[in-house]
């Protein structure tokens, strides 16, 4: 709810005239009837600002999926880890919520010494030379990946696979409408990517995309795609995981040229949908096609350590449609949040975190299959922190009936992929599949109650 809304009735009028609205309802229209308050707030006019926010706050208070009220065990992009408070407390510091776009280097130094310090820990969770200073979100990461790609193999052909998520294919989709880049979606058997084995010439890809681990939560083979790519003379994209990053070999120790992911699990709490962050890394010989900022670290004329933004040509917006990328800003607060996370989580702090999700998700997913009629979605392979299960009864209904006893159960998977699935899933295991994670926040506890709530739901 607005603090304050300064625009007159006369205001109003006028702006719906400019849309060709007749009413601030027709403004709405596109909301479904269900989610919308039958009747209005039935606030009476004139009623005093305590009474308005008391009345809204009993309202908001009536939404279920809030990870304060309830046991979140819903992931497929967005989860539920621990913020320590030293993350609010120092990401949280005026200098770096207010500050602006640092293009004057002498006032903006801390800044841009945090920034750099969140290039540094990035690349080494890639395992690349080279990091940039952060994206809008990971599915806008992937598009510059593929930017990337296509620039520096010549080619507009961009082998994808089903296994990385439904909704960063689906941007990618919707970009390459305009760039001209030709995708090929590679399906999945048994969880993993089922990469052809030969393409014609015309065929031939220019950069092959791959998920670590995909969005089903299994772990992939990088050496089969590394291998893929090289066999085509093409670039090796992975969609990594950075939390999972602290137990598994890094994607550029398998050969990686460009690592794109979401930081959101690097110190941001979920947030109806935002606000997020990207992160990508490249190989240094691509560095000059990086999207985006990048912050390096000089010496001033007095010899003191100084930061600025290096490398990143302003031509490559003004080229506009020659250029590789038109990006020329970043995420700067949420940068800093992930740099102080890592920071202060170090790298055995990380490495308990993805240990202890792992070991979460195996005892989670040990006791579910136990259940009746309950069976993995992806067979025998290997998961992290999130994994797939088919459930007796349609997903949609255990995500419902689960919610009935205080659990965020997962994910129903046709609402990632849709009713009819697509090249990871096919109908039925689309509207039975379940997507479920398991992170640190979880004690074993409530994976015990969790399980007890599911077998009653499955049998329901």
């Amino acid at each position: 709810m607005s603090d304050y809304l300064p625009h007159t009735d006369d205001e109003v009028a006028a702006m719906l005239g400019f849309l060709g609205l007749g009413s601030v309802d027709e403004l709405f229209d596109t909301v479904p009837s269900v989610l919308r308050v039958a009747g209005g707030l039935a606030m009476a006019d004139g009623s005093p600002e305590p009474d308005v926010l008391a009345r809204m706050e009993d309202r908001a208070g009536a939404n279920r999926a809030r990870t304060d009220r309830m046991v979140c065990f819903a992931g497929g992009g967005a989860y539920d880890h621990e913020v320590p408070p030293v993350v609010r407390a120092l990401a949280g510091r005026s200098e770096f919520v207010t500050s602006y776009t640092p293009y004057q280097p002498e006032v903006a130094q801390g800044v841009l010494q945090a920034v750099f310090e969140f290039q540094t820990m990035v690349a080494r969770l890639a395992g690349l030379p080279v990091a940039n200073a952060s994206l809008y979100d990971g599915a806008s990461a992937l598009v510059e990946a593929v930017n990337l790609g296509a620039a520096a193999s010549g080619r507009q052909t961009v082998w994808v696979s089903a296994g990385v998520h439904p909704h960063w294919r689906a941007v990618l989709a919707t970009f390459a409408l305009g760039t001209g880049h030709r995708l090929v979606e590679v399906p999945l058997r048994d969880g993993r990517t089922a990469w052809p084995r030969g393409a014609g010439a015309d065929e031939a890809p220019g950069l092959v995309v791959c998920g670590y681990p995909n969005y089903l939560g299994c772990l992939e083979d990088l050496g089969e795609a590394r291998r893929l790519a090289d066999g085509h003379g093409a670039l090796l994209a992975v969609a990594a995981d950075p939390v999972a990053a602290g137990i598994l070999r890094s994607p550029g120790a398998w050969g990686a040229d460009v690592v794109v992911g979401e930081g959101q699990a690097l110190g941001t709490p979920l947030g109806f949908g935002g606000p997020y962050l990207g992160l990508f890394a490249c190989a240094l010989e691509q560095v000059r096609r990086l999207p985006g900022r990048l912050v390096g670290e000089t010496v001033d004329t007095e010899g003191r350590r100084a930061y600025v933004t290096t490398l990143r040509a302003r031509e490559q917006d003004i080229r506009r449609e020659k250029a590789t990328s038109n990006v020329c800003t970043n995420q700067t607060l949420m940068a800093v949040t992930a740099a102080v996370q890592l920071g202060w989580l170090g790298t055995t702090g990380l490495h308990e975190v993805a240990l202890r999700c792992a070991r979460g998700a195996r005892y989670a997913r040990e006791a579910l299959v136990g259940l009746d009629g309950v069976v993995p979605l992806t067979g025998d392979a290997p998961v992290v922190r999130e994994f797939a299960l088919r459930t007796p009864v349609p997903a949609r209904v255990v995500v419902e009936r689960l919610a009935d006893e205080g659990f965020l159960a997962g994910i129903a998977l046709a609402d990632l992929v849709g009713d009819d699935g697509d090249g990871s899933l096919d109908a039925q295991a689309a509207s039975h599949g379940l997507l479920v994670a398991v992170t640190e926040r979880r004690t074993r506890a409530q994976i015990d109650a969790y399980v007890a709530a599911f077998d009653k739901a499955v049998r329901g």
